[in-house]
């Protein structure tokens, strides 16, 4: 679906209802999948396996709308200067109102197209494009102009709509556009009669079944995004990949990468034909994600971080750790969790002998486990305070545990490093601490 869009026509649209369209006062501390998502410190962790510290960093947020993701980056990332364009100078009156509001003022706002981005003379650590590259003429022309801007270790993080999982909306858009409602900006008239054919088609009816949400149909912003969208677009994995290659960027990661895991479609991977499953673990990551989004298009966005080549760098997987590395580890609890609340929840669960589940306070992969029971979270209690080696934890661990539990013996190193690593890789593998190999 390619509606030919005229850029004055998306920026009236904006101009007449900025994205979001919230209030002033809505702040997103409380969001906290929002600000993980918007935390450039994962991006970085999975291409770089290091943890950055975000002080210092400049972000810029290209597409910034009304401000109010500009506000998440600036709440997820203390310390980093925020920069934010848009085409729509109406928007950005309200960013720069809005980050000032909350106190951020180490921010600018510039009302300029992305292809104008060099014209600001900044290189950029991080750029954010959300919802944004589908809307341009030409994803390459934009990731170019993105990548003309960003230093040589910085990440891009953008999206595109899939156009697998809004099949339904583009097929409602071709719709209006057939009954001359998306000829240009839309109209309080328009939202209405989108409204009244929508409830008044029966139930069964696929468009109406598949994209209607009544809950949401009183929002003109939410009618807007999706039936009455000028110059929407989506694509499919191949299309992506070819984009980066245009572009001369390296895929780092899908933003939510957990959901992407191929494995996880299957009742038991094991079951598989012992052939299919040497296949499919012999395909390439462009591939897989190409296979996952054919079984199961379910997620709106193709959420991808990407950067310059890095050239040949030997990342070592955790799973695959020797002993050497594990005794050179550095171990960090996720940022987001270092916070004094999390750490009296700690504390108190510790004294009161039960368990904490990380998932309550940031819930990455619903389906990882991410509970640990008190007598482990004591000696994990210091990563509230700062990152620790793993045998500063280890030694913790053998102080609090110096008889093993089965044997009744003291513990020998052996059993305490592996009886701390059983307790640490379920949580890093459900996102909430972060491992680095000191080399």
């Amino acid at each position: 679906m390619n509606i030919m869009t005229n850029i004055d026509e998306i920026r009236n649209q904006f101009n007449s209802t900025p994205y979001y369209n919230c209030p002033l006062e809505d702040s997103p501390k409380k969001n906290k999948i929002q600000l993980y998502c918007h935390n450039m410190v994962n991006s970085f962790y999975r291409r770089d396996q290091k943890v950055i510290n975000s002080e210092g960093k400049i972000i810029l947020d290209a597409g910034c709308g009304s401000g109010y993701k500009s506000l998440i980056l600036a709440e997820a990332n203390p310390g980093a200067k925020i920069v934010g364009i848009d085409m729509s100078d109406k928007s950005i009156e309200i960013a720069r109102e809005r980050l000032k509001y909350h106190g951020f003022y180490n921010s600018e706002f510039h009302c300029i197209p992305i292809e104008k981005i060099p014209s600001l003379g900044i290189k950029f650590d991080y750029i954010n494009c959300d919802d944004v590259l589908y809307l341009v003429p030409g994803v390459t022309p934009g990731l170019k102009a993105f990548k003309s801007v960003l230093k040589p270790d910085g990440i891009i993080r953008a999206n595109l709509h899939s156009s697998l999982q809004r099949q339904g909306f583009f097929r409602g858009q071709r719709i209006w556009q057939k009954l001359g409602f998306m000829d240009g900006a839309p109209e309080e008239e328009d939202y209405e009669i989108v409204r009244s054919v929508m409830r008044n088609l029966k139930d069964i009816i696929d468009l109406k079944r598949t994209t209607w949400r009544e809950q949401q149909s009183e929002s003109v912003e939410w009618l807007g995004a999706n039936y009455l969208l000028l110059g929407d677009t989506g694509i499919e994995i191949p299309e992506l990949f070819a984009f980066l290659r245009e572009s001369n960027l390296e895929f780092i990661s899908m933003l939510n990468w957990h959901y992407w895991d191929l494995l996880k479609l299957f009742k038991n991977w094991d079951d598989l034909p012992m052939s299919l499953m040497f296949q499919l673990s012999e395909l390439s990551i462009e591939d897989q994600l190409h296979l996952h989004e054919l079984f199961h298009p379910k997620q709106r966005l193709l959420d991808f971080f990407c950067g310059h080549p890095q050239g040949d760098r030997t990342i070592v997987p955790v799973e695959e750790w020797t002993d050497k590395d594990w005794k050179q580890a550095q171990v960090h609890l996720h940022p987001q969790l270092r916070t004094e609340d999390l750490k009296e929840e700690a504390m108190t669960a510790i004294s009161e002998t039960r368990s904490l589940n990380f998932n309550d306070y940031l819930c990455i992969d619903p389906l990882s486990p991410s509970t640990i029971e008190s007598t482990a979270l004591g000696a994990l209690l210091p990563l509230f305070d700062s990152p620790c080696s793993f045998l500063q934890l280890l030694q913790r661990w053998q102080t609090l545990h110096p008889i093993n539990p089965i044997t009744w013996e003291a513990n020998t190193e052996t059993e305490a490093t592996q009886q701390l690593k059983s307790v640490i890789i379920p949580l890093y593998e459900s996102g909430h601490l972060l491992l680095e190999s000191q080399e």
